[in-house]
């Protein structure tokens, strides 16, 4: 009839044509998938660095949240002085609260584990098939800053609790556990939770009860 067409809602027009921001999203997905991938040179023995797996195992068993909260809460029941017994309450209190935002963290977003994972982690929990963030990597970063601030060590030791820090999170790429985006995160989260855990510091006159315990 020649009549001209009338225009489409606003809302077709966003789905015809994708958001800027979208399409970026997309993009680095999918770099995070192919680069996490290629990184991933110890997810089976017959992987580039196939021969190094057992050594990042060995890594991902020590940045493990079962041995710290174990190592801690023996030491605080073994400690004599007042002082270390209010770091290492607060240790505790650390690590409970990073095992339990890494779990509702991941339980929320329910990513799936990379493809080329191999299901052999070190004691698991239901959560634990779901990848972001990296548990290992938040709870890294809480430690390394927990220590670097309340712990008097010597340079060298100062620098080694880093690279510690720094190689746990590296070897869950590498062992195909996790991709770059859920390390990255996971290392912001537990740098972000050290400041919760500082701003909430457990002492005896804010928590008596506690310390009544030892």
């Amino acid at each position: 009839s020649g009549a001209a067409a009338a225009p489409l809602p606003e809302e077709d027009c966003m789905k015809l044509n994708p958001s800027f921001v979208g399409i970026a999203l997309s993009s680095l997905l999918a770099i995070d998938l192919w680069a996490s991938k290629r990184l991933g040179v110890c997810a089976g023995e017959g992987s580039a660095w196939g021969s190094a797996r057992p050594l990042m195992k060995v890594i991902e068993v020590s940045g493990h949240g079962i041995p710290w909260v174990l190592g801690t809460f023996y030491g605080l029941c073994q400690s004599d002085s007042s002082a270390a017994r209010e770091v290492l309450l607060n240790l505790l209190f650390a690590l409970l609260l990073d095992l339990v935002m890494v779990a509702v963290v991941k339980g929320l977003v329910k990513r799936p584990r990379p493809t080329h994972n191999k299901m052999d982690m070190f004691v698991t929990i239901s959560v634990d098939k779901y990848s972001f963030p990296s548990g290992h990597a938040t709870r890294a970063a809480l430690v390394c800053r927990f220590i670097l601030r309340h712990l008097v060590l010597a340079v060298p030791l100062r620098v080694l609790v880093v690279l510690w820090a720094l190689i746990v999170s590296i070897s869950r790429v590498m062992l195909g556990r996790h991709n770059m985006t859920d390390v990255l995160f996971g290392l912001l989260l537990g740098y972000a939770l050290y400041g919760v855990v500082e701003h909430c510091w457990l002492s005896p006159a804010t928590a008596p009860a506690l310390f009544a315990l030892w």
